[in-house]
């Protein structure tokens, strides 16, 4: 089958379909150059009638007649699926999994076949286009190849291009993180309701906090200690409050939270 279509996503969840509504959104390609697959026909009928593209329940069908393979299902699924595909594949297509703990190496050995292969690990904020996604190309990806794919991420958040070693220590950081940013939104927000606010006020006051002061890293570049030092004044509240999270030790235990989800990471890497 000719290659009529730039880009494949195999399964239509929720990171495929933030991916296709930030991809359409962002011009990156026109619904014509589309085409996703996915077991579940009712994931293909809402994909066709939020995007308007094409959709098969046939993988081989999508991968033949696509030149980026964006796989998009659970690391579980990947060896079948892997197998599945490889001989539909050649040397012009290129392969970009975002499954969690399958190495560049194991999919070559699933495949068992020469393709070029980018391994992405994005997170959840992706939904929202705020997501964060370091990207490792594996032997052979062409530079504009990876250009391209970092656009398609960039199209939901931030990409950075990582060499694969460092994917497990970010998905201790970015890709488990923000489950600790919620946990701590949630204790901000208990503690307003302790002070006497209303839960939903005392919930949007964290959540905008965490955000804007997010932004302030982002768009400042200014070092985190001298953003803090901006709103600490001598004897006031804010130095009271921090010295409180430093007796509580919340910096060893986020640092212990990065460090431990990175040692899970390399283990299940392992098959451990």
């Amino acid at each position: 089958m000719k290659k009529n279509k730039k880009l494949c996503i195999l399964g239509t969840g929720n990171m495929g379909d933030a991916l296709l509504s930030g991809i359409l959104s962002a011009r990156l390609y026109k619904k014509d150059d589309i085409v996703v697959s996915d077991i579940s026909e009712d994931r293909l009928a809402g994909a066709r009638a939020k995007f308007g593209i094409e959709t098969t329940n046939n993988n081989i069908e999508a991968c033949t007649s696509s030149r980026f393979i964006i796989i998009a299902v659970k690391p579980g699924a990947m060896k079948a699926l892997l197998e599945e595909i490889s001989g539909s594949l050649d040397k012009s297509n290129v392969i970009v999994s975002i499954a969690a703990g399958v190495s560049i190496n194991r999919i070559q050995e699933w495949l068992n076949k020469d393709v070029p292969i980018i391994r992405v690990m994005p997170n959840t904020p992706v939904v929202v286009k705020e997501g964060m996604t370091a990207i490792s190309p594996g032997p052979g990806v062409k530079d504009e190849d990876l250009s391209v794919i970092k656009k398609v991420f960039d199209s939901v958040g931030k990409a950075i291009i990582i060499n694969e070693e460092y994917l497990n220590a970010v998905t201790g950081l970015s890709g488990s993180g923000p489950a600790y940013i919620f946990t701590i939104i949630e204790a901000l927000s208990d503690g307003g309701v302790k002070a006497g606010l209303p839960r939903n006020t005392a919930t949007l006051l964290a959540a905008q906090t965490v955000l804007g002061a997010a932004r302030m890293v982002l768009e400042t570049g200014e070092h985190t200690g001298s953003l803090r030092d901006k709103v600490t004044s001598p004897g006031g509240t804010t130095i009271e409050g921090l010295y409180r999270l430093e007796s509580a030790g919340i910096r060893a235990a986020l640092m212990s939270a990065v460090e431990h989800a990175t040692r899970r990471a390399k283990e299940i890497e392992k098959g451990e």
